[in-house]
């Protein structure tokens, strides 16, 4: 991450006015129902210890729901993306640079909150990247949600995620009125996770911690703030100092495995040995095993640690993620055994290339910044349509030397 963007982070609160008129046009329609449901939840927010002029604040140019935190909520990567694409867009050489970056920057910080609570440095700068990208995605009001609209959207036209929305709505009222931030400062992602670590209200009561000393808790202005707070949720959920998350393995062929839990020496013994040909230094510890593309990509065991990252997001892929992203951060060397994808993969240089070239071309109108989401994606359907290729959305390099050759 360039220096330059600690600077835009720090201004990011001044922007917030201009960020909150451009989400609410005056000349927007009330939406009526909606209206109708901000009115009905006021007494709800009181009764919780919501001081009625917090929430009249809160909700004084909210005139209709936020559509865009629908159409987010209809697609959740964790859950959707195949392993190796959740992977491959956040463990590449622009995050473990930027986190090696990171890592020479908040180096006493880091080194002060490992020694503090235990939780490896590595691991939180990995938890940053994945999050916000390192503080990257503050810097970008137009991708941020005005929390207090984004969960009473959800709670009003989401059925499935209605209750966790009124929860977190009430407790982001109640974080903003112990001045921690101010209201137009409630901003973060279309389900209501804030800040550097990206964390969800009730989570944010929970856990937030005063990193830096000043009195508040500030995980969006915050860097201290926001990496201490990340610390401690997994030192809190029963983080095991000094230990892995797990170990890359090797399955013997023809050999299927039960599911749960067993001691490292019980899975030994059924074959199941470390990539890197070493013992494993705590054969009793339990571990379960997961192998997320089939015997067709890496396989791993689990221990205790892997499912207290989970505790900060509960899908296998993010823990997973966070899991490798470290490591390569530390200095360690990615799996042995690559996943196997339809395709050759693309360095983030050669995905800028590609977002460029299909600019050019006027399929694509997002940033050039290598990340390959569902705006890329379209991009590269709608280009491999036109070409008369298969159209699979897929970054690859098959399809970069076809855009080379027009």
């Amino acid at each position: 991450m360039t220096k330059g963007r600690m600077g835009a982070i720090a201004g990011l609160t001044g922007g917030l006015a201009l960020f909150l008129l451009t989400m609410f046009p005056a000349a927007a329609l009330a939406d009526a129902g909606f209206q109708k449901w901000i009115r009905d939840f006021r007494s709800v927010a009181v009764a919780n210890g919501v001081d009625g002029r917090v929430y009249d604040r809160a909700f004084a140019n909210v005139r209709t729901p936020d559509d865009e935190v629908l159409r987010k909520a209809r697609f959740q990567p964790e859950f959707r993306d195949e392993a190796w694409q959740y992977i491959d867009a956040r463990v590449n050489e622009r995050t473990i640079g930027d986190g090696r970056a990171m890592l020479r920057k908040y180096g006493r910080l880091l080194d002060g909150i490992e020694r503090s609570t235990g939780v490896s440095k590595h691991i939180i700068l990995a938890i940053w990247s994945m999050e916000s990208s390192y503080g990257e995605a503050l810097t970008k009001p137009g991708r941020l949600h005005y929390v207090p609209r984004a969960l009473a959207t959800l709670a009003y036209a989401d059925q499935r995620r209605a209750k966790f929305a009124r929860n977190q709505l009430i407790a982001a009222l109640q974080i903003a009125q112990r001045g921690d931030v101010p209201i137009e400062g409630l901003t973060g992602s279309w389900a209501g996770a804030m800040g550097h670590t990206q964390f969800i209200p009730t989570s944010y009561k929970a856990y937030a911690v005063d990193g830096d000393g000043d009195g508040r808790r500030d995980i969006w202005n915050s860097v201290p703030d926001a990496l201490y707070t990340a610390a401690n949720l997994l030192r809190q959920n029963g983080w095991q100092s000094g230990q892995t998350w797990g170990y890359e393995v090797v399955l013997p062929p023809g050999r299927k495995f039960p599911g749960g839990s067993l001691s490292l020496r019980e899975w030994e013994r059924m074959g199941v040995v470390r990539a890197n040909g070493k013992p494993y230094p705590r054969p009793g510890q339990k571990a379960e095993l997961k192998v997320l593309q089939g015997r067709d990509g890496p396989a791993f065991l689990m221990v205790r640690n892997f499912f207290v990252i989970k505790r900060y997001n509960n899908a296998d892929k993010y823990a997973l993620g966070v899991g490798l992203l470290a490591d390569q951060i530390a200095g360690f060397p990615p799996p042995s055994r690559d996943w196997t994808r339809p395709f050759t993969r693309l360095s983030v240089a050669q995905s800028e290339e590609l977002q460029r070239r299909l600019k050019s071309k006027g399929f694509y109108d997002g940033d050039i910044d290598g990340k390959i989401g569902p705006m890329s994606r379209s991009a590269i359907k709608a280009f491999q349509a036109s070409a008369g290729l298969t159209q699979d959305g897929y970054a690859s390099l098959e399809v970069l030397e076809v855009l080379r050759r027009r």
